[in-house]
């Protein structure tokens, strides 16, 4: 830019005097800065510093930072991060009649099958737990509704308190690629599992003990080796938890707490925890992912109560500041970014293996 066409500067701290006036807001549709800010042709910039990537990220932020309307946000704002309770609280209220005709609450068994299950088999849920169980199948059967504020409030906590993120970002985008989704609507990996995958994952970001755990696989996730689709991970344990629900793998545990949801989310945490340790401590790559899925489908249903207790151990030894169960090693190589070559194998990719006709939903 010439000399006679330059802005006057300030001569205390140089700063262009023809912005002063305008909002941050408006700087990016200012010609000048247009002009300044566009490519040159066929010109690459060298090395780029770390000051000035700190300062692009710094302006690329600026169209998310939304002016506050009033002292008192409402509680449907998509801004708000959002409990687990209160999540629940919202499917407890709503109408899903129309989903809940479609579930089958236990697995239908017969001839042998059918008897040994009855001779050898878990005990039967109490009748008084069988609405809880219902519910939790039901949210099961409904899919993410990008409409719905609650849907959305629930993939805006999950991302950014995974991210540390402090903005709300896009409910369609290939950012939730980077937390390890197929594609840039999560909506579409949900098969199997619905709605109660993002309630399992907003349950494990918002507690404080699981979040740390939360966090440190979705590490793992990122390792430049033993990299794995995070969300994609998690809805699959998810259906392991729905199978283990209906194969009443886990009656005997909810009959004793008198409860399920709490019983199904621990269960899931624990299963999850259980596949971060196997893929770590023996090198799992995503090669891997469909066996390692399958062996831990049978494990978790085998022995839900020893999972439990591992789960508990590891929540105790946080809240009391040592080591977690998933080592020291905190994948120290460089993080990789999520690629959309990896194949990633799930638990509904496998076939079947068990003689009593059982089936992820």
């Amino acid at each position: 830019m010439c000399a006679g066409c330059s802005p006057p500067y300030d001569a205390d701290n140089s700063a262009p005097l023809a912005f002063r006036g305008l909002p941050i807001s408006e700087l990016k549709n200012h010609s000048i800065l247009r002009a300044l800010t566009a490519e040159a042709d066929g010109w690459e910039p060298g090395v780029v510093s770390a000051e000035v990537l700190r300062a692009q990220e710094e302006w690329e932020a600026v169209d998310n930072i939304q002016p506050e309307t009033g002292s008192q946000a409402s509680s449907d704002q998509p801004g708000q991060l959002i409990s687990f309770s209160e999540a629940l609280q919202h499917f407890q209220t709503v109408d899903l009649s129309s989903f809940k005709k479609r579930i089958q609450p236990t697995i239908r068994r017969t001839g042998l099958a059918a008897l040994r299950h009855c001779l050898f088999g878990p005990p039967k849920l109490h009748q008084g737990l069988r609405e809880e169980r219902d519910l939790v199948l039901t949210i099961a059967q409904c899919g993410l509704d990008s409409q719905d504020p609650v849907h959305g409030r629930v993939l805006q906590t999950i991302y950014k308190k995974l991210t540390g993120s402090r903005f709300d970002c896009a409910l369609h985008g290939d950012h939730w690629e980077d937390l390890g989704f197929q594609g840039a609507n999560p909506a579409t990996d949900l098969r199997g599992a619905g709605f109660l995958a993002l309630l399992h994952l907003l349950y494990l970001v918002m507690d404080s003990k699981t979040l740390l755990m939360a966090q440190e696989i979705f590490r793992l996730s990122r390792h430049h080796i033993q990299q794995f689709p995070f969300c994609l991970m998690s809805i699959n344990i998810t259906r392991i938890a729905i199978q283990a629900l209906r194969e009443e793998c886990l009656s005997r545990e909810c009959n004793r707490q008198q409860k399920v949801i709490p019983v199904v989310n621990s269960f899931y945490a624990a299963t999850f925890l259980r596949l971060a340790h196997i893929w770590r401590t023996q090198q799992k790559t995503i090669s891997d992912s469909g066996f390692v899925l399958k062996d831990l489908e049978v494990l978790a249903k085998k022995s839900p109560r020893r999972l439990l207790k591992t789960l508990e151990i590891y929540l105790a030894r946080v809240s009391k500041g040592q080591a977690s169960l998933l080592g020291a090693q905190k994948c120290s190589g460089p993080q990789a970014p999520h690629s959309k070559d990896l194949t990633f194998t799930g638990v509904c990719d496998l076939l079947p293996h068990s003689s009593e006709g059982t089936w992820l939903i």
